[in-house]
């Protein structure tokens, strides 16, 4: 089972837009020395629609090769079409990925038998363990509470990254699903809540920023110590709110440019956000004693 905080990492790029091997290879250290639980490369915090499969690749053999079985590395390889994701599946396992993050085919918006057999395929091409992504706010489409209860079935298949919005499905899925699948928050505001009602952590953006921080809310969450655990999210909310001031992953991008982690770089169509949005972040942080 999968528990505890998951960093979607960025991808930090030179200034000719290249991948920045040296800065991706010193924050996969600072998450490890900050005790996150694992990371997760190439999802939509690291800029996985604009970067091509060979960097899509290389990005996760590198987080591979650094973090060298410290913390298990969850491999963005998901796609909207099935046999793609197959193909970066494979190759992601065959590098040392402990799991793959599938997030559900956007754009072709499957029906929810297209779902089942599009993760299910995935599954048993490449036997290792997949966890589904469902974001309608991105794909289109919602993976409805009964699809994930039954993927949740296949050996394969031993969790989910929810970030439907929906507590009544995200409860539904933890009352009902089977031992051993995991659910994990995939919005950072709403750890607290989740975890309070049985998911097991969070594939979090901001703890590319605060990893230790976010391990702590988890393991305090996790320990039911609930007044610990409202206290700290109360103060980091602020820095929740500004990972929303522009679409993800510019503002946690330009938090960590400030820190000094990265380049303020961005692919196409994405780009750096508005001077209103910088003065927000460079705020919050300073007032989080971030920077």
């Amino acid at each position: 089972m999968f528990t505890g905080v998951y960093t979607a990492l960025i991808t930090p790029f030179t200034e000719d837009g290249s991948i920045d091997e040296a800065a991706l290879r010193k924050i996969v250290e600072d998450q490890i020395d900050g005790g996150v639980d694992g990371l997760v490369p190439m999802g939509t915090t690291g800029e996985s629609p604009t970067v091509t499969h060979e960097e899509n690749l290389e990005v996760i053999r590198i987080v591979i090769e650094q973090s060298a079985g410290r913390v298990p590395v969850i491999a963005g390889t998901g796609s909207n079409s099935t046999s793609e994701a197959i193909d970066m599946t494979i190759k992601a396992r065959d590098m040392g990925a402990a799991a793959s993050l599938q997030v559900a085919p956007y754009y072709n918006k499957p029906s929810q038998e297209g779902f089942y057999r599009h993760f299910a395929a995935i599954g048993e091409a490449t036997g290792l363990p997949v966890i589904i992504y469902n974001i309608p706010g991105r794909t289109g489409k919602n993976i409805e509470a009964d699809t994930i209860l039954r993927l949740a079935e296949h050996p394969q298949i031993t969790g989910v990254k929810e970030a439907s919005g929906d507590l009544a499905q995200v409860m539904d899925i933890i009352h009902r699903r089977p031992q051993g699948f995991s659910l994990l928050s995939g919005d950072d505001n709403v750890t607290l809540p989740l975890m309070s009602v049985g998911a097991e952590g969070v594939v979090s953006v901001a703890s590319n920023i605060i990893p230790g921080e976010m391990k702590e809310l988890a393991t305090l969450a996790a320990s039911a110590n609930l007044a610990g655990a409202r206290e700290l999210h109360y103060r980091l909310m602020p820095l929740f709110k500004a990972m929303f001031l522009d679409t993800n992953p510019i503002p946690v991008k330009y938090a960590m440019h400030l820190k000094g982690h990265c380049s303020d770089r961005y692919r196409l169509p994405l780009c750096e956000p508005s001077d209103d949005v910088k003065q927000k972040i460079k705020k919050t942080l300073k007032d989080l004693k971030l920077i």
